[in-house]
């Protein structure tokens, strides 16, 4: 029997840079990058993104990483969109995009946090990002926050968990010097694909009208008016 295979686009921009990629999914073995139920994902193709300029070229990277594959975007099954924690517009620039190509190609999309991916990617059962101001974006075992030092006192610390930057790190190293840290690259949207693959397969898809940004922190134009209200 032939196996069921289709394109995924995967789009990354919650961190300082981001990444868009292609990839061919499988329900059987047989391509690279095994997956941990048996499916495979081949990634076709990634182009990185400069945090700075999301939404000027968002749009136009993935339409030439398709044009480059010879692919259009209603020939893209799935999208696996990663919905943070991270940078507050990058998040809400990429979901806005996510939803306009969903709607305009009538795709179906996955959502993935940014944390999730990083602990698959290094194998463990928690990470943390940096959240700027002292704080980090973390995920352990119950869930996801974000937290500072004296948060972090109060939660019981993990044997092992991944960074991917200097920042996170320093701000554990603070709080749980006994943790060992696993540093990563950061995490991409060709990671993020092969980490959603099962959920894709299993149609494990997002309602398009409660599509939502994972921010952990309200955006300081929240805080404000809410102290000012």
């Amino acid at each position: 029997m032939a196996a069921k295979s289709l394109l995924v686009l995967g789009i990354d921009t919650c961190g300082p840079t981001g990444s868009v990629a292609l990839g061919r999914l499988s329900a059987t073995p047989g391509l690279e990058g095994r997956c941990s139920n048996g499916s495979s994902i081949e990634i076709l193709g990634q182009t990185e993104l400069d945090g700075r300029r999301y939404s000027e070229k968002l749009v136009t990277v993935v339409g030439d990483l398709l044009r480059s594959h010879g692919v259009k975007l209603r020939g893209v099954g799935c999208i696996v969109a990663v919905n943070g924690p991270g940078s507050f517009t990058g998040v809400r620039v990429g979901l806005s995009t996510v939803k306009g190509f969903a709607m305009g190609a009538g795709m179906p999309v996955v959502t993935i946090s940014r944390l999730a991916v990083l602990t698959a990617k290094a194998g463990v059962n928690a990470a943390a990002l940096d959240a700027h101001r002292g704080e980090v974006f973390l995920r352990v075992v119950g869930g996801e926050l974000l937290a500072g030092v004296d948060e972090l006192a109060e939660i019981a610390a993990p044997e092992r968990m991944a960074v991917c930057d200097e920042a996170a790190a320093k701000v554990l190293r603070a709080a749980w010097p006994e943790t060992e840290l696993v540093e990563v690259a950061a995490p991409t949207a060709a990671d993020a694909l092969e980490h959603a693959a099962s959920r894709v397969l299993a149609g494990d898809f997002v309602e398009l009208a409660l599509l939502d940004g994972n921010y952990l922190r309200r955006s300081d134009a929240e805080i404000h008016f809410g102290a000012s209200a």
